[in-house]
């Protein structure tokens, strides 16, 4: 009788289990989300607004507690350590970073200020090497000596991730980085995304609108609406199927002309 070798199967970089998340004690936000992160790879998570998807991205990076958040009910696992009850601080130090909605660059510090302040938990001396790194990704902003403030917002965009990078992150949680951008930032943005995740290996979690961009650039992506996963599966898959198409990306059955009046509740029946 032959033996049939046993495929080991690596843990994922990040699991987030079963968890629920309310705030000021009161209201409910999150209802058992479950997803996981590999490492060295792209996932999305994508999902209306109001689905919870920023909220997520708090509860896994320690910053729903400035929000009056808490996980209640489920934990989250990093690098196969517990981070859910960690200070944000800490879990920055754990090699994780993340790049705010909206950027939340320091408009009245200089572009090169704000990328000193993104290793502000680090006492190596490689902190003028990784600046470099980011100019590499992001030339323009070594050309921009001014105040932060008076950057366009796709360099700003480019600041909030180069201030990532300087955290020589294992890990980077990015919210909307193309909201407000014109198309072609847009493209240039997920670009880079791509870029860094090759040549840095850097994994990365990415909350996303633009969903055409967001599942090309991605390994795998995970569908939320209303607080909870309703769809998950490989970038391909989800691209290709006809409920992703209708909702999310312009396309799907070509019969119904309108979706205006279909109530998302119906969507994660048919889903679910």
């Amino acid at each position: 009788m032959s033996a049939v070798a046993k495929i080991e199967t690596a843990p994922p970089m990040l699991s987030v289990n079963n968890i629920e998340v309310v705030y000021d004690d009161v209201i409910q936000v999150l209802r058992g989300v479950t997803l996981e992160v590999p490492q060295g790879d792209i996932v999305t998570l994508l999902g209306p607004n109001g689905a919870g998807k920023s909220t997520t991205l708090k509860a896994i990076s320690g910053l729903l507690r400035s929000e009056y958040g808490e996980v209640t009910r489920g934990d989250i696992q990093f690098l196969g350590e517990r981070v859910d009850k960690q200070m944000a601080e800490e879990i920055v130090r754990t090699g994780m970073f993340q790049v705010m909605e909206g950027r939340r660059i320091i408009e009245d510090m200089t572009s090169l200020e704000n990328l000193k302040l993104g290793a502000y938990t680090r006492s190596d001396s490689r902190i003028a090497q990784d600046i470099e790194m980011v100019y590499h990704f992001f030339p323009r902003l070594k050309e921009r000596t001014g105040l932060a403030g008076y950057l366009s917002g796709g360099e700003q965009q480019m600041l909030a991730i180069g201030r990532a990078l300087m955290a020589r992150p294992k890990m980077i949680l990015l919210d909307e980085p193309s909201m407000g951008l014109s198309p072609l930032l847009v493209k240039e943005v997920f670009k880079i995304i791509e870029k860094i995740n090759k040549e840095q290996g850097i994994t990365i979690l990415l909350v996303e609108q633009n969903a055409n961009y967001a599942l090309r650039s991605a390994d795998y992506g995970y569908i939320m609406e209303s607080g909870k996963i309703v769809m998950d599966g490989t970038s391909e898959s989800l691209l290709s199927n006809e409920d992703v198409k209708e909702f999310y990306l312009g396309g799907g059955n070509e019969e119904r002309k309108s979706f205006k009046n279909l109530k998302s509740y119906k969507r994660r029946k048919r889903w679910l």
